[in-house]
Protein backbone atom coordinates (compact mmCIF):
# COMPACT_ATOMS: atom_id res chain seq x y z
CA UNK A 1 0.00 0.00 0.00
CA UNK A 2 1.41 3.61 -0.61
CA UNK A 3 2.25 6.03 1.89
CA UNK A 4 0.89 8.54 -0.48
CA UNK A 5 -2.64 10.02 1.25
CA UNK A 6 -3.47 11.39 -1.93
CA UNK A 7 -2.89 8.22 -4.21
CA UNK A 8 -4.62 6.35 -1.61
CA UNK A 9 -7.57 9.20 -1.71
CA UNK A 10 -8.09 8.70 -4.99
CA UNK A 11 -8.51 11.67 -7.93
CA UNK A 12 -7.70 15.07 -6.78
CA UNK A 13 -7.63 18.61 -8.77
CA UNK A 14 -3.47 18.19 -7.99
CA UNK A 15 -0.83 18.17 -10.47
CA UNK A 16 -3.64 18.17 -13.32
CA UNK A 17 -4.91 20.70 -16.07
CA UNK A 18 -7.80 22.60 -14.64
CA UNK A 19 -10.88 24.77 -16.01
CA UNK A 20 -11.58 27.71 -13.95
CA UNK A 21 -15.08 28.40 -12.99
CA UNK A 22 -15.81 31.68 -12.07
CA UNK A 23 -19.57 30.57 -11.18
CA UNK A 24 -20.46 29.21 -7.75
CA UNK A 25 -19.74 25.90 -7.09
CA UNK A 26 -18.93 24.47 -4.00
CA UNK A 27 -18.54 20.74 -5.29
CA UNK A 28 -15.41 21.78 -6.78
CA UNK A 29 -14.33 20.65 -2.82
CA UNK A 30 -12.21 17.84 -2.05
CA UNK A 31 -12.17 16.65 1.20
CA UNK A 32 -9.12 14.40 2.36
CA UNK A 33 -9.20 12.25 4.89
CA UNK A 34 -6.92 13.12 7.98
CA UNK A 35 -6.77 9.34 8.82
CA UNK A 36 -4.86 8.28 5.65
CA UNK A 37 -1.97 10.10 6.98
CA UNK A 38 -2.43 9.45 11.03
CA UNK A 39 -2.73 5.84 10.75
CA UNK A 40 1.11 5.83 9.24
CA UNK A 41 1.67 7.68 12.90
CA UNK A 42 -0.36 5.29 14.76
CA UNK A 43 -2.45 8.01 15.97
CA UNK A 44 -5.65 6.50 16.94
CA UNK A 45 -9.38 8.62 17.70
CA UNK A 46 -8.01 10.08 20.55
CA UNK A 47 -5.58 12.44 19.87
CA UNK A 48 -2.24 13.69 21.72
CA UNK A 49 -2.90 17.11 20.82
CA UNK A 50 -5.26 19.82 20.10
CA UNK A 51 -5.18 22.56 17.40
CA UNK A 52 -6.02 24.09 14.13
CA UNK A 53 -5.19 24.55 10.96
CA UNK A 54 -5.10 28.15 10.03
CA UNK A 55 -5.19 29.06 6.22
CA UNK A 56 -4.83 32.93 4.62
CA UNK A 57 -7.27 33.70 1.57
CA UNK A 58 -5.41 36.54 -0.50
CA UNK A 59 -7.11 36.22 -3.78
CA UNK A 60 -11.10 35.84 -2.96
CA UNK A 61 -13.32 38.33 -4.96
CA UNK A 62 -17.20 38.40 -5.72
CA UNK A 63 -19.92 40.90 -6.84
CA UNK A 64 -22.32 42.65 -5.13
CA UNK A 65 -26.14 43.31 -5.74
CA UNK A 66 -24.80 45.74 -8.50
CA UNK A 67 -22.22 43.80 -9.94
CA UNK A 68 -19.86 45.89 -8.81
CA UNK A 69 -16.44 43.89 -7.46
CA UNK A 70 -15.72 43.28 -3.90
CA UNK A 71 -12.52 41.90 -3.04
CA UNK A 72 -11.44 40.54 0.98
CA UNK A 73 -8.60 39.14 2.59
CA UNK A 74 -10.09 36.04 4.23
CA UNK A 75 -8.82 33.94 7.25
CA UNK A 76 -10.04 30.56 7.41
CA UNK A 77 -10.27 27.92 10.74
CA UNK A 78 -10.34 24.18 10.36
CA UNK A 79 -10.13 22.72 13.78
CA UNK A 80 -7.70 19.73 13.73
CA UNK A 81 -10.47 17.36 15.10
CA UNK A 82 -12.16 17.25 11.65
CA UNK A 83 -12.39 14.72 9.67
CA UNK A 84 -11.16 15.73 6.49
CA UNK A 85 -8.60 18.60 5.44
CA UNK A 86 -9.42 20.53 2.31
CA UNK A 87 -7.34 19.52 -0.60
CA UNK A 88 -5.41 23.03 -1.32
CA UNK A 89 -6.11 23.39 -5.45
CA UNK A 90 -9.91 22.37 -4.60
CA UNK A 91 -9.63 25.49 -1.81
CA UNK A 92 -8.12 27.82 -4.51
CA UNK A 93 -10.91 26.82 -7.33
CA UNK A 94 -13.90 26.78 -4.85
CA UNK A 95 -12.66 30.82 -4.31
CA UNK A 96 -12.39 31.41 -7.60
CA UNK A 97 -15.60 30.18 -8.28
CA UNK A 98 -17.32 33.73 -6.45
CA UNK A 99 -15.59 35.93 -9.18
CA UNK A 100 -18.66 36.07 -11.01
CA UNK A 101 -20.96 35.50 -8.29
CA UNK A 102 -23.32 38.25 -6.99
CA UNK A 103 -23.71 38.03 -3.57
CA UNK A 104 -26.42 40.14 -1.17
CA UNK A 105 -23.88 40.74 1.81
CA UNK A 106 -20.59 40.02 3.14
CA UNK A 107 -22.82 37.87 5.90
CA UNK A 108 -24.01 36.41 3.45
CA UNK A 109 -20.91 35.36 1.82
CA UNK A 110 -19.05 34.38 5.20
CA UNK A 111 -22.55 31.92 5.62
CA UNK A 112 -21.89 30.48 2.25
CA UNK A 113 -18.13 29.59 3.17
CA UNK A 114 -18.90 28.38 6.59
CA UNK A 115 -21.43 26.01 5.54
CA UNK A 116 -19.38 24.76 2.20
CA UNK A 117 -16.41 24.27 3.93
CA UNK A 118 -17.84 23.14 7.06
CA UNK A 119 -19.48 20.40 5.15
CA UNK A 120 -16.10 19.37 3.28
CA UNK A 121 -14.10 19.46 6.78
CA UNK A 122 -16.77 17.17 8.34
CA UNK A 123 -16.79 19.86 11.69
CA UNK A 124 -17.40 23.88 11.90
CA UNK A 125 -14.91 25.92 10.19
CA UNK A 126 -14.84 29.17 11.07
CA UNK A 127 -14.26 32.54 8.52
CA UNK A 128 -13.26 36.07 9.20
CA UNK A 129 -13.55 38.28 6.50
CA UNK A 130 -11.19 41.81 6.31
CA UNK A 131 -11.29 44.64 3.79
CA UNK A 132 -8.06 45.96 2.79
CA UNK A 133 -7.82 48.45 5.34
CA UNK A 134 -8.20 46.29 7.52
CA UNK A 135 -5.67 44.30 6.35
CA UNK A 136 -3.29 46.94 6.82
CA UNK A 137 -3.50 46.62 9.92
CA UNK A 138 -2.07 43.25 10.31
CA UNK A 139 1.78 43.91 9.84
CA UNK A 140 4.27 41.53 9.62
CA UNK A 141 6.53 39.34 12.08
CA UNK A 142 8.18 36.98 13.28
CA UNK A 143 8.13 34.13 15.70
CA UNK A 144 9.40 34.80 19.37
CA UNK A 145 12.15 33.13 20.88
CA UNK A 146 15.36 31.49 19.74
CA UNK A 147 16.49 31.39 15.88
CA UNK A 148 18.05 27.77 15.30
CA UNK A 149 19.55 29.08 11.62
CA UNK A 150 22.42 30.61 12.48
CA UNK A 151 24.35 27.16 13.85
CA UNK A 152 26.57 25.86 11.55
CA UNK A 153 25.74 21.99 11.60
CA UNK A 154 26.32 19.68 8.90
CA UNK A 155 23.25 18.06 7.66
CA UNK A 156 23.11 14.87 5.30
CA UNK A 157 19.64 13.21 6.15
CA UNK A 158 17.02 14.97 3.97
CA UNK A 159 13.53 12.32 4.93
CA UNK A 160 12.13 12.45 8.34
CA UNK A 161 15.00 11.35 10.64
CA UNK A 162 13.32 11.39 14.51
CA UNK A 163 16.46 9.24 15.38
CA UNK A 164 18.51 12.41 15.34
CA UNK A 165 16.41 14.32 17.67
CA UNK A 166 18.07 13.82 21.40
CA UNK A 167 18.45 15.81 24.70
CA UNK A 168 20.84 17.44 26.23
CA UNK A 169 22.97 15.41 28.63
CA UNK A 170 22.62 16.34 31.87
CA UNK A 171 20.33 19.27 30.36
CA UNK A 172 18.31 20.95 33.21
CA UNK A 173 14.22 21.36 32.45
CA UNK A 174 13.71 24.30 30.77
CA UNK A 175 10.87 26.36 29.08
CA UNK A 176 12.04 27.50 25.62
CA UNK A 177 10.53 28.38 22.36
CA UNK A 178 12.95 27.47 19.07
CA UNK A 179 12.17 28.47 15.71
CA UNK A 180 13.68 27.98 12.22
CA UNK A 181 12.44 29.28 8.61
CA UNK A 182 14.42 26.19 7.01
CA UNK A 183 11.65 24.03 7.02
CA UNK A 184 11.28 22.65 3.26
CA UNK A 185 8.75 19.71 2.53
CA UNK A 186 7.19 18.90 -0.79
CA UNK A 187 3.72 18.76 -2.81
CA UNK A 188 2.78 14.77 -2.07
CA UNK A 189 1.44 14.70 -5.51
CA UNK A 190 3.11 17.93 -8.22
CA UNK A 191 6.60 17.55 -6.28
CA UNK A 192 6.47 21.56 -5.79
CA UNK A 193 8.16 22.77 -3.14
CA UNK A 194 6.48 24.02 0.17
CA UNK A 195 8.26 26.79 2.49
CA UNK A 196 7.40 27.66 5.58
CA UNK A 197 9.13 28.49 9.56
CA UNK A 198 8.65 26.40 12.68
CA UNK A 199 8.19 27.45 15.88
CA UNK A 200 8.28 24.52 18.72
CA UNK A 201 7.86 25.56 22.28
CA UNK A 202 8.06 23.19 25.15
CA UNK A 203 8.98 22.12 28.45
CA UNK A 204 11.00 19.32 29.93
CA UNK A 205 14.71 18.44 29.64
CA UNK A 206 16.15 21.04 27.12
CA UNK A 207 16.76 19.84 23.60
CA UNK A 208 19.59 19.66 21.58
CA UNK A 209 19.47 22.93 19.25
CA UNK A 210 21.71 20.78 16.61
CA UNK A 211 19.69 17.53 16.83
CA UNK A 212 16.73 19.88 16.64
CA UNK A 213 18.07 21.94 13.46
CA UNK A 214 19.15 18.85 11.86
CA UNK A 215 15.61 17.14 12.34
CA UNK A 216 13.92 20.13 10.77
CA UNK A 217 16.16 20.10 7.20
CA UNK A 218 15.49 16.48 7.18
CA UNK A 219 11.83 16.76 5.80
CA UNK A 220 13.88 19.07 2.46
CA UNK A 221 12.62 15.96 0.46
CA UNK A 222 9.79 14.58 2.16
CA UNK A 223 6.34 14.70 0.22
CA UNK A 224 3.42 14.96 2.48
CA UNK A 225 0.42 17.61 2.89
CA UNK A 226 1.21 21.08 5.74
CA UNK A 227 -0.77 19.38 8.25
CA UNK A 228 0.47 16.33 7.92
CA UNK A 229 4.06 17.30 8.22
CA UNK A 230 3.14 19.37 11.86
CA UNK A 231 1.40 16.29 13.22
CA UNK A 232 4.64 14.18 12.12
CA UNK A 233 7.15 16.58 14.16
CA UNK A 234 4.33 16.52 16.86
CA UNK A 235 4.43 13.38 17.41
CA UNK A 236 8.28 12.46 16.74
CA UNK A 237 9.44 14.77 19.44
CA UNK A 238 6.55 13.56 21.82
CA UNK A 239 7.68 10.12 21.05
CA UNK A 240 11.10 10.36 21.18
CA UNK A 241 11.96 13.71 23.81
CA UNK A 242 9.08 13.26 26.07
CA UNK A 243 8.55 17.25 26.66
CA UNK A 244 6.11 17.71 29.43
CA UNK A 245 4.52 20.52 27.36
CA UNK A 246 4.93 20.62 23.62
CA UNK A 247 3.55 23.03 21.12
CA UNK A 248 4.35 22.92 16.90
CA UNK A 249 3.22 25.97 14.58
CA UNK A 250 4.15 26.20 10.91
CA UNK A 251 3.31 29.16 8.94
CA UNK A 252 3.86 28.07 5.43
CA UNK A 253 4.53 30.09 2.30
CA UNK A 254 1.17 31.01 -0.06
CA UNK A 255 1.14 29.23 -3.19
CA UNK A 256 -2.52 30.09 -5.46
CA UNK A 257 -3.64 32.78 -2.93
CA UNK A 258 -3.33 30.64 -0.16
CA UNK A 259 -1.36 30.17 2.98
CA UNK A 260 -1.68 27.00 5.31
CA UNK A 261 -0.55 27.71 9.11
CA UNK A 262 -1.44 23.72 11.54
CA UNK A 263 -1.07 24.24 15.15
CA UNK A 264 -0.97 21.56 17.33
CA UNK A 265 -0.46 21.65 21.06
CA UNK A 266 -0.97 18.95 24.33
CA UNK A 267 -1.44 22.60 27.02
CA UNK A 268 -3.85 24.77 26.18
CA UNK A 269 -2.09 26.94 23.92
CA UNK A 270 -3.44 28.96 21.04
CA UNK A 271 -1.95 29.99 18.06
CA UNK A 272 -0.33 34.14 17.99
CA UNK A 273 -2.19 36.60 15.38
CA UNK A 274 0.54 36.87 12.98
CA UNK A 275 1.72 37.12 9.28
CA UNK A 276 5.59 36.29 8.25
CA UNK A 277 7.53 38.65 5.86
CA UNK A 278 7.84 35.30 3.63
CA UNK A 279 3.78 35.12 3.78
Amino acid sequence: MTDNPVERHGPSHLGKTTNYIDKYDPSILDPIPRSLAREALALGEVLPFTGVDRWTGYELSWLNEKGKPVVALAEFEFPCSSPNIVESKSFKLYLNSFNQTAIESTRALVDRLESDLSQAAGAPVLVHLMDMRQAMTLGVGHFAGVCLDEMDVYCDSYLPEPGLLRLVEGGAEVHETLYSDLLKSNCPVTGQPDWASIAIRYAGPAIDRTSLLQYIVSFRDHRDFHEHCVERIFSDISERLKPRELTVYARYTRRGGLDINPFRTNCGDVPEELRLVRQ
